[in-house]
């Protein structure tokens, strides 16, 4: 791949978005590539960590080519349908955040479960300063994060989140020196839980409004599962 470093391991994917030079803008190739790695994790699920080369997570969308889209680009959802079978993969996917995550760079951290920022990281959705807005998720997913009041100031009045705002808006899980090692922290815990489990809770946190046969249904499998029974076995035997 040419814009991202992809690192397949035994129990995750970690990709690198590598438009160093550009501060990791995202492009027409980067969305194809991070297609790419949708559907390799699509067809063989493993948790996801994003992270990014050099001082920056993502600049934003690459403005070049953002001028010379059209109606009908808009139309096609370019950026969005990416953003969205991202936040579909069926386990979790985890961003390392340093410097600026702008823009479609924001969206991108935002479609990912959990962020995890450096002390330098700067999320914000500039876009009605170029004359567009932020149509690929941050609408429907910054006020799910932070809060449609919070969710207001970003997208309406222009104002970014430092690293300390971010945690305490809910936006981050932690900020530490050193995100990437953090993110592979908590990918390690993550990967010793079921995953049929974790793509279930994943599916029934995501759907909208309030679920509760769902829910039955979901445990009703799990119940069924021989991984059930042989983690509850070894927690019991343990515990004696």
């Amino acid at each position: 791949m040419n814009t991202l470093v992809v690192e397949e391991l035994a129990d995750r994917v970690v990709v690198t978005l590598a438009r160093e030079k550009q501060r990791n803008a995202i492009d027409a190739e980067m969305i194809g590539e991070l297609h790419e790695v949708c559907g390799l994790v699509e067809h063989d699920p493993k948790i996801v960590v994003l992270t990014s080369e050099g001082e920056h997570f993502a600049g934003g969308a690459d403005i070049n080519q953002l001028r010379a889209r059209t109606r009908d680009d808009a139309l096609r959802g370019i950026n969005r349908n990416l953003f969205d079978r991202f936040a579909a993969l069926p386990l979790p996917t985890i961003a390392a955040v340093r410097g600026y995550a702008l823009g479609g760079g924001a969206e991108l951290s935002y479609a990912c479960d959990i962020r995890i920022a450096s002390p330098t990281a700067v999320f914000g959705n500039p876009e009605p300063g170029l004359g567009i807005m932020a149509a690929a998720g941050a609408s429907y997913r910054l006020p799910t994060l932070v809060g449609v009041s919070v969710a207001k100031q970003v997208l309406l009045g222009g104002r970014t989140l430092d690293a300390d705002a971010a945690l305490r808006s809910g936006l981050v899980l932690d900020v530490v020196d050193e995100p990437l090692a953090a993110a592979h922290a908590l990918a390690d815990r993550i990967a010793r839980q079921a995953p049929l489990a974790l793509t279930l809770t994943k599916k029934i946190l995501d759907a909208p409004g309030s679920h509760p046969w769902a829910d039955d249904i979901a445990q009703a499998v799990l119940f069924e599962t021989e991984d059930k029974q042989r983690r509850m076995t070894a927690f019991l035997e343990k515990k004696k």
